[in-house]
Order: structure tokens, then C-alpha cells, then sequence
């Protein structure tokens, strides 16, 4: 089989089908619960599963593309997206729905990861700029194209908690085997390594030396605030949504979602060269006022104000997420990069994982709204106190000041 479209092209839509089915079951949350008479807690549940397998897939597998090459696995990512969304897709009860979360959980870290690595290797000399910029896009669209096309089937489609999978078991399964035809310039094969060892799936994560500890402590803030904000409308939305505006159903919820997602990267993209200090403290006033704002709305059910929040989120999860990488990439040294990342999005997953099953048990037993109002006052509790010291910390501010003060120094 002989492919004309070039290898870069075909691992982008790799990693596009391969993340994709990672948030498309988020507009379908409400029709599970009506469905299976689920309580809040099970659907938290349900997206904390998730979150788990992608944090162990981070943990156990992240450095493997390194060893074995990025096509093998990207191919037993896929391979895994394809065995959970089936399961997803034929599950009857929470228990079966939660082993195939987790499996693509565990599935979109390999894929992510390996496809990263292989686009790098893909592209032309010197284009790491555009490689970084390339990866970001292609993330996000894939991550929000799995809501808008579940929330689009949830709404308008018969048996969607069956059919809402078909799309990705069809283009997953068309990736896997583009993959497996596909032929590989020698400048991107792996090299011969050693066997694996159990050493190279322990996990490993590092922590910066004492003269950048607090700045890494700031900075781990930022995904912990943007991963749980975008959390609660990723797992929570469809369930009250109708609270919100006048209108609901999954078709609403999925386009949230995935307007969140496009308009983070388009932001990351704008904000490319803003100061990191001013780019990270913007980052969480903007999420502190978003989740203000759905604090207002609760009452006031505006589709404004939802608009305005939804747009406020996906700015404020765009630069931290810009300032988050950036600070990443200046207190890293050559040995503990991928270390430091995997710390740094570590932190990003609890701050998914732990505030949900707390909006879930609170939702439980006294209620979605003192859930929703309980979670907005903690990120605004933690958020303003972050940006104020992110914005000021000598470390996060620009590189080029420091020199200043030693030079006026020995003046």
C-alpha cells in the first residue's frame, strides 16, 4: 500500500483521531445519569477514571517513545483508543463505561506523547518553533473535536451512548492501519538501544534545585487551576447547564467544550510573546473572574454571562497553559526536562482528579449548586494569591532584568 500524503501529515491525523475520543463523551454525562439513574458522584467518577488512566500512562509510559521509536507506540496507543471506545460503546453499567475510560485514558498519554516525539523527528531541520505550534493545534483540535461531534450525535442522533463512538472506532481504525503501511524516512527510525527494563517504567518525577523551587511551586499551580476549571465544564456542564441558559442538551454542553479548547490555542498563539510573569498572572485572573462570573450566574441564568465565562475560561486556560510550558523550558536543564514535565503535568491532573470527587460527594448530598459554589470559591481563594506572586516572583519575571541589577551593582 503505497500512502502519497506525506508521514507528517499522516501522524498529525493520527493524533487527532487518537485524543479525540478523550473528552467526546463529556456532553453524553447527562444522558448517562438519566440513563442508568447515576448520582453526581458516579459521573465525577466516571471523568476521574479517565484522568487516572492518563496520569498512569504519563507515569508508566511517557519515556518509552524514546526506547522502542514513536511508531510502535502510537500504534499500540490506537490500538488501545479502539479496545476502550469499544468497551465505552458496549458498556451496561458504570463498572464496564469506567475500564474503558481508563483504557483511553492510558491511550491518549501514548498517543500525545509518542506523536510529539514523532512530529519532531518528521519535520523538516530547524522547525522547532513550528513543530511546538503545530503539536499544541493539533491537540486541541482533536480534544475538541470530541465533544462537538458527541454533543452533536447525543442531540439529534438515535441510541447515542452507542453511536456517538462509531466515528472514532471508524477513523481510529483507519489510523492504525496508516500507520502500520506507513514508511518511515531512516532519519526518523529508532536506534538500537538496550533491552527494556523495569527501570524505564517506574515512575520518575523530579523536582528542581532550592533556588527554583518556588518558582516551579507557582508555576505547578497554573495547570492545577486551568486542568480543574476546565475539568468542571469537561465532567459537570451537561448537569447544569440548564441552570445557566435557556437552553440545554448535549449539542450545548459539546460546543462549550470545544469552543473552550479551539479558543485556548488560538490564545496561545496570540499571547506567544507576552512576558511569562504577566502572561501566567493574566492566565488566572482570567479564570478567577470565570468562575465569578458562574458563581452570578447561577442566578442570573444569562447566555451573556455564560458566554462571557466560557470565553474567560478558554483565555485563561490558554495562558497558563502558554506560561506554564514557558517557565517549564527556563528552569529545566538538559537533564531533567522531561522530569520536570512530567511534575508540572502531574500537578495538572490532581487538580482535575481530586476537586471533581469532591463537587461530586458535595453534589450528592446537598446539592449540584453548593458543588459548583464550593469549587469557584476555592480557585478564586487560590487564584488571586497565585497571581499576584507569580507576577511579582524575581525568577518568573524576565531573565534580561536580573543582569540589570548586577551590573548596577558593580557600577
Amino acid at each position: 500500500m503505497k500512502l502519497k500524503v506525506s508521514p507528517f501529515a499522516w501522524v498529525s491525523f493520527a493524533m487527532i483521531v487518537g485524543v479525540m475520543g478523550t473528552a467526546l463523551i463529556s456532553p453524553l454525562y447527562a444522558l448517562y445519569k438519566e440513563t442508568w439513574q447515576l448520582q453526581t458522584s458516579d459521573i465525577s467518577l466516571i471523568y476521574v477514571m479517565y484522568m487516572g488512566g492518563a496520569l498512569c500512562g504519563l507515569l508508566f509510559l511517557g519515556r518509552l517513545p524514546d526506547r522502542v521509536g514513536f511508531r510502535p507506540m502510537m500504534q499500540l496507543g490506537l490500538t488501545l483508543v479502539l479496545l476502550g471506545t469499544a468497551i465505552s460503546m458496549l458498556a451496561w453499567d458504570i463498572a464496564s463505561l469506567n475500564i474503558g475510560r481508563f483504557l483511553v485514558g492510558v491511550a491518549s498519554s501514548m498517543v500525545t506523547t509518542s506523536a510529539t516525539m514523532g512530529l519532531s523527528k518528521l519535520s523538516s531541520h530547524g522547525s522547532v518553533q513550528r513543530v511546538a505550534m503545530m503539536t499544541g493545534f493539533l491537540m486541541a483540535f482533536g480534544f475538541g473535536l470530541g465533544p462537538l461531534v458527541g454533543g452533536i450525535i447525543g442531540q439529534w442522533v438515535p441510541s447515542p451512548l452507542t453511536f456517538a463512538y462509531v466515528p472514532t472506532l471508524i477513523l481510529g481504525t483507519l489510523g492504525l492501519t496508516v500507520l502500520c503501511c506507513l514508511r518511515l524516512p531512516e532519519t526518523s527510525k529508532p536506534k538500537a538501544t538496550p533491552r527494556l527494563t523495569l527501570r524505564d517504567i517506574l515512575p520518575k518525577l523530579v523536582w528542581p534545585d532550592a533556588s527554583a523551587s518556588g518558582a516551579f511551586v507557582l508555576t505547578c499551580c497554573l495547570p492545577f487551576l486551568a486542568f480543574g476549571v476546565f475539568g468542571l465544564y469537561a465532567s459537570m456542564a451537561p448537569l447544569f447547564l440548564g441552570k445557566l441558559v435557556p437552553w440545554d442538551g448535549p449539542v450545548v454542553s459539546g460546543t462549550a467544550i470545544a469552543l473552550i479548547l479551539f479558543a485556548s490555542a488560538a490564545v496561545q498563539v496570540i499571547a506567544g510573546r507576552m512576558p511569562i510573569h504577566w502572561c501566567g498572572a493574566s492566565g488566572t485572573i482570567a479564570l478567577v473572574l470565570s468562575n465569578a462570573i458562574l458563581i452570578l450566574n447561577l442566578r442570573a441564568s444569562s447566555a451573556t454571562l455564560f458566554a462571557l465565562g466560557v470565553l474567560l475560561t478558554a483565555v485563561g486556560h490558554g495562558m497558563t497553559m502558554l506560561a506554564g510550558m514557558s517557565m517549564i523550558t527556563r528552569l529545566a536543564g538538559p537533564g531533567n526536562r522531561s522530569g520536570l514535565l512530567a511534575t508540572y503535568l502531574v500537578a495538572g491532573y490532581v487538580g482535575s482528579m481530586i476537586p471533581m470527587m469532591g463537587i461530586g460527594w458535595i453534589a450528592d448530598h446537598w446539592g449540584i449548586e453548593i458543588a459548583i459554589y464550593s469549587f469557584c470559591t476555592m480557585v478564586i481563594a487560590i487564584g488571586l494569591p497565585v497571581a499576584v506572586l507569580f507576577q511579582r516572583h524575581p525568577r518568573i519575571r524576565p531573565a534580561i532584568t536580573q543582569p540589570s541589577l548586577q551590573e548596577a551593582k558593580n557600577k
